[in-house]
């Protein structure tokens, strides 16, 4: 027979087991990892780098990320969050200086040099999903953006089962989250490090807005924010555009973005050498 503080040791026991999570679910649901099977080993290695990160329990800092080289450096206050005016004394990343390190340590390239935009819409993409298409599709080291086709404003480096790894917004450190599939999910990329096929350019000037047809009068798209290397797939002879002191009819499409931009911001001559015609 057990002795009354017996008893109440073994009922507080039996309490704690059946109130504590195992450890396996316990670390489930923070770990940072690859959390399913399927990805390449650079998508794997670019976990294992931005895991890393958060690890070492680094912070998010507004601009953090986006130096000469990547890697974590202090931020700028945003004046839109009055939660970043620490952000010049912490040393971290935003959303898409983490991509940027990740990629870089796992290729040892840097390969994803820009903002969330830039880095859904890179040169690099070996496949990008819709919203629609949800998370069914998707391999740890995809990249998840939110926000419109105009402005992707944060990313996200996927880890598999519902997870990814993160660098959120002022004032908290690198985490583990649970996919959003609402607020703005926009779709994904999937990184190909290897070497960029078809025929690649350079655009120049900032704020060039590429559309939805080859026409000013069109939808627009993306604008490239600064000098952006592109990828072009044909060209055609559509509505002749005048600026910057230069006129031209010539259009390209841009696959990657699916979107076309005139010719008169595209680094080379007026009808691009060696790219042909579109039929569509």
């Amino acid at each position: 027979m057990l002795r009354r503080s017996g008893l109440i040791g073994t009922l507080i026991a039996l309490l704690v087991c059946l109130l504590w999570p195992p450890a396996s679910a316990a670390a489930a649901d923070s770990s940072c990892r690859v959390l399913a099977p399927g990805a390449s080993a650079a998508a794997e290695r670019a976990v294992g780098a931005a895991c890393a990160q958060v690890a070492a329990d680094v912070w998010y800092t507004w601009g953090g990320g986006h130096g000469p080289q990547p890697g974590a450096t202090y931020g700028q206050v945003d004046p839109t969050d009055p939660a970043s005016e620490h952000d010049p004394e912490r040393l971290g990343f935003d959303c898409s200086g983490l991509v940027r390190h990740a990629y870089a340590e796992a290729t040892g390239s840097d390969i994803l040099n820009g903002v969330a935009g830039a880095q859904y819409y890179t040169h690099h993409a070996a496949g990008r999903f819709t919203a629609a298409d949800g998370l069914a599709p998707l391999l740890p080291g995809d990249l998840l953006v939110w926000g419109t086709s105009q402005d992707l404003h944060h990313i996200a480096i996927y880890l598999g089962a519902g997870k990814m790894a993160e660098a959120r917004q002022s004032g908290t450190k690198l985490m583990v989250s649970d996919v959003r599939l609402n607020g703005g999910y926009y779709g994904a990329v999937r990184i190909d490090p290897g070497p960029v096929t078809g025929h690649v350019f350079r655009t120049w000037g900032t704020g060039v807005w590429t559309k939805d047809r080859p026409s000013t009068a069109a939808a627009r798209v993306y604008a490239f924010p600064g000098p952006t290397t592109i990828r072009v797939e044909c060209q055609k002879h559509a509505e002749k555009v005048t600026s910057d002191g230069y006129t031209n009819d010539a259009w390209s499409y841009l696959p990657d973005y699916k979107a076309w931009v005139t010719n008169i911001y595209i680094q080379g001559p007026a009808w691009l050498e060696n790219v042909p015609t579109c039929t569509f």
